[in-house]
């Protein structure tokens, strides 16, 4: 009572290599401060204090 040989089972779902929602949508935009308005300058702002806050906890876990 030996376990086949068949290698892995076919009844797995094949996974793509990149994930959707890793995929661009090809669209590179130009951010213009000239052309930014008040919520431009708050996501701005939030997207500043989370790279902050991301290098803290990097720091703090060496």
């Amino acid at each position: 009572m030996g376990r086949s040989r068949g290698g892995r089972s076919k009844n797995k779902a094949n996974l793509p290599q990149v994930p959707k929602d890793l995929k661009s949508d090809g669209y590179d935009v130009e951010f213009s401060m000239e052309k930014a308005d008040n919520e431009d300058l708050e996501a701005l702002a939030r997207a500043q204090a989370a790279g902050v806050r991301v290098n803290q906890m990097n720091k703090s876990r060496r």
